[in-house]
């Protein structure tokens, strides 16, 4: 294959690969509306319902975790597809389970599918990364917001008008038409199988759990922001419930605008300064936010901390991608599992904190992980590419 056709099968891979990460965010932001549904429908608590999102957490991690020695020996094209038809399939199967037994273990599944593509269509955006030798990696997670953003903002009325089976049967309708048409179009990444049978067994360079902690510390804010903002804004800024959900609204608004320019902006002026950058203004606003006198300050302060954010983990998953020694699936799985426990594991501990201290604190402290990422940026620079590797695969 000569380089014209490589590049061309690239850009097809490129756009393929995008469409993988906006299926992934319809079907998550799809569920976010099902979920007073799922409360009535089972006639459960707030409690257990809890619970039964932690498990959606806890299968995402686990598969996560799993996901990485897949990837070696199979390569991130063919598990993307075999998990992208499987997450279609998640959420109908959540909303026919007709006992809390089954909807737990239904859970376990939805989350672990929706986490297994996650690190694998993340690990296929860096064999396209390489491939064109630009980045990718913020546009892509921009189409994640894009489709969550879809599958949030018609779920419900959908699901006011036609029932949840419906919604729920649409959702993996429209996943699998789009999947269908772009499967076939992910790039297959060069790829070194050892021979004879291989064990799991978590990467050896301490370097790639560094960069976990940089994810971590990076989408802590996401998650604190998404869950506990608006119960900031109402109960220590005095805001009105309407007021208070701008929080959110704002921040994730901000964030989806810059991801589409973010590799714009890395391709510039390259991977190490770009996350400085970020966490410098995500660490800014949040700090603003702890400390803010009105609602509409904070509000302000949390859309401003969102355009530092939105390229903070993107960078950060192509330098764990890209980590010399190390096969891309091996280094995605370790830095996704670490980074999406800060969403969904820490709004839990970060709920627990506010209750006694109060948000002000915590969003104050937080700012302060922004800055130790600020610190530990240069761990990104093999996020970069260079211009030979256009041809080298």
């Amino acid at each position: 294959m000569d380089a014209t056709n490589m590049i061309e099968t690239a850009k097809r891979g490129r756009w393929a690969v995008a469409t993988a990460f906006f299926v992934n965010g319809f079907i998550t932001g799809s569920w976010a509306p099902q979920i007073p549904v799922f409360l009535t429908r089972l006639d459960m608590s707030e409690t257990m319902l809890g619970l039964l999102l932690l498990l959606f957490g806890a299968g995402a991690i686990v598969f996560m975790s799993w996901c990485g020695y897949l990837i070696a020996r199979h390569g991130s094209r063919n598990v993307v597809r075999w998990f992208g038809p499987a997450a279609a399939l998640g959420l109908p199967i959540v909303a026919l389970a007709p006992s809390l037994p089954l909807a737990a273990l239904a859970m376990i599944l939805f989350g672990g599918v929706i986490g297994g593509m996650d690190v694998a269509m993340n690990a296929n955006a860096v064999a396209v990364e390489r491939r064109l030798s630009r980045a990718i990696m913020s546009s892509s997670h921009g189409f994640w917001s894009l489709g969550g953003f879809a599958g949030g903002g018609i779920g419900g009325i959908i699901i006011q008008s036609y029932g949840h089976v419906v919604h729920a049967v649409l959702v993996a309708v429209v996943a699998a038409i789009l999947l269908a048409a772009s499967l076939r179009h992910l790039i297959a990444e060069e790829r070194h199988i050892a021979t004879g049978h291989r064990k799991f067994s978590l990467p050896k360079n301490p370097v790639i759990y560094l960069i976990g902690i940089m994810a971590l510390f990076s989408m802590v804010p996401e998650g604190s922001v998404l869950d506990w903002a608006a119960l900031y804004l109402k109960q220590e800024l005095g805001a009105d419930i309407a007021t208070a959900g701008f929080a959110f609204a704002c921040f994730a608004g901000t964030m989806a605008a810059v991801r589409f320019m973010g590799d714009a902006v890395r391709n510039r002026f390259g991977a190490v300064t770009t996350l400085r950058v970020s966490a410098l203004i995500a660490a800014s606003g949040m700090l603003v936010a702890g400390f803010a006198p009105t609602p509409w300050v904070a509000i302000a302060a949390f859309a401003f901390c969102g355009l530092g954010i939105a390229n903070m983990v993107p960078i950060a998953f192509s330098a764990a991608g890209n980590q010399p020694g190390m096969s891309a699936g091996a280094g995605m799985s370790v830095v996704t599992t670490m980074g999406y426990s800060g969403i969904l594991v820490a709004p839990s501990a970060i709920g627990f904190i506010g209750q006694h201290v109060g948000f002000s604190p915590v969003f104050i402290s937080v700012s302060a992980l922004l800055i130790v990422v600020f610190l530990m940026s240069g761990l990104a620079r093999h996020a970069d590419f260079a211009p030979k590797a256009q041809l080298a695969e």
